[in-house]
């Protein structure tokens, strides 16, 4: 089971998967964002790469607010550095958005009989957000262990973050090398029409791998004019 938003990391975490040799299971989830566009992405991507499947679940999280991701009101953050990523939790981190959107990967893997979860978390070059880290992911395997029938009955459900410490830039390398088709994929929190905007956080962060990475950057940003 594969959590696939159609950004850059977790279309590299499906590309291991299935370089792995896994049959992957591809879950994508509509949880009221500001650019569902992405979703769209993600249904290229999971085409792309041979998943066995894709589905697209929704839970609406805007309902509840208090991120610059699900709310229109709250202007997404621009032009920060990520030294300053790095040090504060930022408006677009969404409500324990990880832990709801693992626990959709865990019912769907337990019905489909899949062993593991993989998600493309990155605790290196990120914005913050406290459920990136390693220790939320151990702690959360802990809960698929005791919470399901597949734990309870000796088959617990491993949760793979082969991102998990690598820089943007090694993601890109890594996934340049196995055939990621990135000019595809949506990192962009607040795109206008089809382009990326070229300056909140996962623009930024997007942008400093490739430039690090060596690899030219396929995404349409918009023009300075139209910002």
């Amino acid at each position: 089971m594969v959590l696939l938003s159609g950004g850059l990391d977790s279309s590299t975490c499906l590309a291991v998967a299935r370089a792995e040799g896994r049959e992957a299971h591809a879950l994508s989830v509509d949880y009221g964002q500001r650019h569902r566009g992405e979703l769209a992405g993600a249904r290229r991507v999971a085409r792309a790469l041979g998943a066995h499947d894709h589905r697209v679940v929704r839970v609406d999280l805007s309902a509840f607010g208090g991120s610059a991701l699900t709310d229109a009101g709250i202007a997404v953050p621009k032009g920060r550095s990520p030294r300053r990523m790095a040090r504060e939790i930022p408006v677009t981190y969404v409500p324990a958005r990880n832990t709801v959107l693992l626990s959709l990967a865990l019912a769907h893997a337990e019905t489909v009989g899949a062993e593991e979860i993989w998600v493309g978390v990155n605790a290196v070059d990120y914005s913050g957000y406290p459920d990136c880290r390693p220790e939320f992911l151990r702690a959360f395997e802990k809960v698929a262990r005791v919470a399901t029938k597949a734990g309870v009955s000796g088959r617990p459900l491993r949760i793979r973050a082969p991102l998990v410490r690598l820089s943007k830039a090694q993601i890109v390398k890594l996934g340049t090398r196995l055939g990621v088709p990135y000019g595809i994929t949506q990192s962009c929190y607040d795109p206008v029409g089809v382009r990326a905007c070229g300056r909140c956080d996962a623009c930024v962060l997007r942008r400093k791998g490739f430039a690090e990475a060596g690899v030219p950057d396929p995404t349409k940003y918009v023009a300075r004019s139209e910002e």
